[in-house]
């Protein structure tokens, strides 16, 4: 006679549990749901690349594979119940090359991004995403530039070539100068490499700024709600004349441009929430 449940008795019991376990912890703990909800954001993108792969593999390496990675990951918004608002479209400069600026919050980015790419426009990212993956390799397919950041020889010789590839080649490139995200309701200092870039290749610049997500996404408190955030283009910058000796007041100009914008449209209702208006609140202490 048996005193214990054999092996798949206990397997099943244990499925059983975490079946049991999933619903409450997702009704009853935020946090839960954030990680939740993180892993399934961060998984469904490597399974969409996945599926990508192929279809890009066709053409091979080409910045035109970038639109199947656009339609593909449009949907993603519907399913966190995202509203994400559009404005200024019409600013983008119709039949030349130019440098996109935009501020970087999150991994959440990515959905904005999607919404407002325009045509043979690819990020500028940094070399460790190239390793995640069936991302990397779908992003390696769809033109993405990797920097290697660490090495400074290496990353200033791949924005000179990037330069003669925007005007070869009618390429458009998307840069985050603040280098890194930024989770503090404002925007960091812009580093100049996207500004050389532009100045070198005499290209315009044009400014995207992301609204606040502090309404529906915040990181530190684990939360992950449905929210609307609104994505503003800008007009473009000139740089036609411009010298390297211009770079610093450049690119403190567009960055003042664009915090003057990301507080407005953080706090407007239609993104953001109010956090910014408060008091001590974070956007104030850094503003």
């Amino acid at each position: 006679m048996e005193l214990w449940p054999g092996a798949g008795t206990l397997l099943l019991l244990l499925l059983l549990l975490l079946l049991l376990l999933l619903p409450t912890l997702w009704f009853c703990s935020p946090s839960a749901k954030y990680f939740f909800k993180m892993a399934f954001y961060n998984g469904w993108i490597l399974f969409l690349a996945v599926l990508a792969i192929p279809v890009c593999a066709v053409r091979g390496r080409n910045v035109e594979n970038m639109k199947i990675l656009r339609l593909m990951l449009l949907h993603i918004k519907y399913l966190y119940g995202i509203r994400v608002e559009v404005r200024g479209a019409h600013h983008f400069p119709p039949s030349q090359p130019y440098v996109v600026v935009s501020n970087h919050q999150s991994s959440l980015d990515l959905l904005g991004m999607m919404e407002v790419l325009p045509g043979r426009c690819v990020p500028i990212a940094k070399r460790e995403l190239l390793w995640a993956g069936s991302a990397g390799l779908a992003c390696w397919l769809a033109g993405v530039i990797f920097i290697d950041r660490k090495r400074t020889g290496d990353a200033i010789s791949v924005m000179s070539e990037v330069a003669q590839t925007l005007l070869t080649q009618d390429v458009r490139v998307w840069v985050f100068p603040e280098g890194t995200r930024n989770h503090n309701g404002s925007m960091l200092p812009f580093k100049r490499g996207a500004f050389h870039l532009a100045v070198q290749a005499q290209v315009p610049i044009v400014p995207i700024v992301m609204s606040s997500y502090r309404d529906f996404y915040c990181k530190k408190e684990r939360r992950f709600t449905s929210g609307r955030c609104q994505v503003r283009v800008l007009p473009p910058v000139p740089t036609e004349g411009l010298t390297p000796d211009d770079v610093p007041a450049l690119a403190d100009r567009v960055r003042h441009s664009m915090l003057t914008v990301f507080r407005e449209i953080s706090t407007d209702g239609r993104g953001g929430g109010d956090y910014l208006k408060k008091p001590g609140g974070v956007g104030e202490a850094r503003l």
